[in-house]
């Protein structure tokens, strides 16, 4: 089964690479901002001393990461490995369990297991990158005026409530400003870098790779423990790869080349230039850049930009929470689809509280984007290591290339992305600790999520029974069974049991329905599912019984609406039921729906460690009630519950 999103992949419209500027760009387009700051930040546990030789090696260094993590990595590696158009590292994650599992289990889970961290990094970006973001854009306005240094927290903190406030209305009609204001961004990042670019035009001469690899030769000490902070240069590069099914490849990649790299460039050198001219810019190069009377104009365009950043990192929150529901790693999440012509934005409430307290508590904790930028870097480049390891995975089962082939890439760039992930660990102490910490809790909630899944699904199956079995015990001694006119819907997880739902209604209400339909939802490892692969019907061996199973399919980035699709299944082949009671036509509209709900308890079998046990249970009050997931009418859904002990 295979489902692509029309059109995602193939345009090169300017209104899509304009969609891609307002989307995938905010978080890596606003680094500028606050990168050359952090470098020579005498706050740092290694500050770069401010010299002549360190600011070429710096500006060196800054454009060649990108270079090689954002141009070379993603845009011209990863991206090529996509899922039916979609990327991201969960796409890499449905990819390897496709293609690894016929090789070998063990490989499969532990590759999975890997991109489920890499995944679990991505949630500790998205509460570090709003916090960061604005305020870094908020202390602007100390540049503008000292004294408001006091205000900055606070109107930072407004800020963010009133971005998540607005997160229920979806980005269906802010979006389409998003584009605009990027592209005034860059443009003027661009233009101000320009201008710092023509007190010193010996800069440029930093564009040269022997400036980078001959600073790192001369001065290795001063070079490795700046990767901590140059790593801000190329945070949100995942952002590229993971919007790829909304904009495609194209778009993003001409997006990035045409338009975001000379931009981010210019600025880096123009900061560079500025310093150079006099090292007391140092204090706040990105804006004083800008002459005096454009200053607080370019706060309001830097705190749009960083508010668009993140709005962008907070979408993609959504994404990988839903994504990660779908495939199993979390309970049923209630998700809302806000736009009606774009299937990827949605809105995930639970998520969204979540992230707002988190970024909040961020910002009234670290008060400063310099002291948050100690803990920025970890996240991203865990998220682009494990993304790089993966990716070569891929290309080795995915396109048999041989690994002594591959080796020839892969090692230098998982040599630049361990130099970098090794240089932010000398941070531990100082707040690198932090994403580790929110990435760890996430990977256990995730894998605990999935274990205690299994084994509730193997006493669920262990209760209900094979229905099969069920059916042809309904065959042969239906005389205890009251026949009802209707139909009933039961959903269920699959054709190999029988739903509890069902098996009470029969045995303890000794009534069953003219029609019987089970209904079971599969999750496809693909984003979208092509509508003649949509439904599959099966009689369960008997077709004048009227007891069918239909199997619905759907892809991960799909959200499942049950009426809407029960009204394309042709109800003819199903009304063949030869019983007492004079058969009606289906009647889809007025059918009953039969949901089986599981109480949880934690039981006396070592199934788990008893904290998991506790977990696995305490994640599951966050699934999302299923008549409102699966689009049931509340007025003919009936609910039957089970105890299941973990």
């Amino acid at each position: 089964m295979s489902g692509h999103r029309p059109g995602a992949a193939e345009s090169v419209r300017p209104a899509v690479v304009l969609g891609a500027l307002g989307v995938v760009f905010g978080d890596i387009g606003t680094s500028p901002i606050y990168t050359f700051q952090t470098l020579f930040d005498p706050a740092d546990p290694h500050p770069v001393p401010v010299t002549s030789d360190n600011v070429y090696g710096m500006v060196s260094l800054i454009f060649w990461s990108v270079m090689v993590i954002v141009t070379v990595t993603y845009v011209l590696l990863a991206m090529r490995a996509d899922n039916n158009g979609e990327g991201g590292i969960m796409a890499l994650i449905t990819l390897l369990r496709r293609w690894t599992a016929p090789r070998g289990k063990r490989v499969a889970f532990g590759l999975a297991a890997v991109g489920i961290f890499g995944a679990s990094l991505f949630f500790g970006d998205s509460m570090i990158t709003p916090a960061i973001s604005v305020l870094s854009a908020v202390e602007g306005l100390e540049v503008v005026r000292p004294g408001l240094h006091e205000l900055v927290v606070p109107i930072t903190a407004v800020i963010i409530v009133v971005l998540f406030l607005v997160q229920r209305h979806g980005t269906a009609v802010v979006g389409r400003m998003f584009g605009p204001v990027m592209v005034v961004w860059f443009a003027v990042i661009g233009l101000c870098g320009i201008g710092g670019i023509t007190r010193h035009p010996q800069i440029l001469r930093a564009l040269s790779p022997t400036y980078a690899l001959g600073y790192a030769a001369g001065h290795p000490a001063t070079a490795f423990f700046a990767l901590a902070a140059i790593v801000l240069a190329v945070t949100g590069a995942e952002a590229l790869y993971a919007d790829m099914g909304h904009f495609g490849r194209r778009a993003i990649t001409r997006a990035w080349l045409w338009l975001v790299l000379p931009a981010c460039a210019l600025s880096y050198l123009g900061q560079g230039a500025l310093i150079l001219d006099d090292p007391a810019n140092i204090r706040s190069p990105f804006f004083l850049l800008v002459p005096s009377w454009g200053r607080a104009g370019l706060v309001l365009l830097a705190t749009a930009a960083t508010v668009i950043a993140s709005q962008a990192v907070i979408t993609g929150a959504y994404s990988v929470a839903s994504q990660a529901a779908q495939l199993g790693y979390l309970p049923r999440l209630r998700i809302t689809h806000t736009s009606e012509h774009t299937i990827g934005q949605i809105y995930v409430p639970w998520i969204n509280w979540m992230l707002m307290v988190s970024v909040l508590t961020l910002v009234f904790a670290f008060r400063s984007s310099s002291a948050l930028a100690f803990a920025y870097g970890m996240a991203d480049m865990g998220t682009i290591t494990i993304t790089t390891l993966l990716f070569f995975f891929v290309a080795h089962t995915r396109w048999n290339r041989p690994w002594w082939q591959l080796g020839l890439v892969a090692i230098p760039l998982l040599t630049v992305d361990l130099l970098f992930v090794a240089a932010n660990l000398t941070k531990l102490v100082h707040g690198a600790w932090l994403p580790l910490l929110i990435g760890l809790t996430a990977f256990t909630v995730l894998i605990t999520w999935q274990r205690g899944r299994r084994i509730v699904t193997a006493e669920r199956l262990r209760h209900e029974g094979s229905l099969r079995e069920f059916i042809e015990s309904l065959h042969h001694d239906s005389s205890e069974t009251t026949l009802v006119p209707g139909t009933a819907v039961f959903l269920n997880r699959g054709k190999e049991t029988a739903p509890l739902a069902l098996r009470a209604n029969v045995e303890h209400n000794h009534v069953r329905h003219v029609y019987i339909v089970i209904l079971s939802v599969e999750t496809e490892p693909v984003p979208f599912v092509r509508h003649e692969d949509r439904v599959r019907v099966d009689y369960l061996g008997y077709s004048d019984d009227g007891i069918s199973h239909i199997s619905a399919h759907y892809g991960y980035m799909e959200a499942p609406d049950i009426p809407a699709l029960l009204a394309t299944v042709d109800t003819t082949a199903l009304a063949t039921a030869d019983t007492a009671v004079p058969a009606e036509p289906i009647d889809f509209d007025q059918a009953s729906f039969f949901l089986s709900k599981i109480d949880l308890r934690a039981g006396k079998k070592p199934t788990m460690p008893s904290w998991r046990k506790r977990l696995f249970i305490a994640t599951s009050y966050v699934t999302a009630d299923a008549t409102e997931y699966f689009g049931l009418p509340y007025d003919r859904t009936v609910i039957m519950g089970a105890r299941i002990e973990v």
